[in-house]
């Protein structure tokens, strides 16, 4: 099972840059690529529901479970 975060589909939606994203939630722009890119281990729920306001989005917006097999990274 993988979570996948449709950050960037949400961020389209709303016409915002990574930039006005880090302003609006004080993540800085590094880590909030980390989140969008899929390379975060975790995320806290203040900075899921700081996004989520920012991108006027719930949760189940940004994040899609996928029940295929994962693959493993020597």
């Amino acid at each position: 099972m993988n979570i996948i975060v449709n950050l960037d589909i949400e961020m389209a939606k709303k016409r915002m840059s990574l930039n006005e994203l880090s302003e609006k939630v004080g993540v800085t722009t590094v880590n909030l690529s980390i989140l969008k890119n899929q390379k975060a281990k975790g995320v806290r729920f203040e900075t899921l529901a700081k996004i989520c306001r920012a991108l006027d989005c719930t949760p189940g917006d940004l994040l899609e479970v996928s029940f295929e097999e994962e693959e493993i990274n020597d």
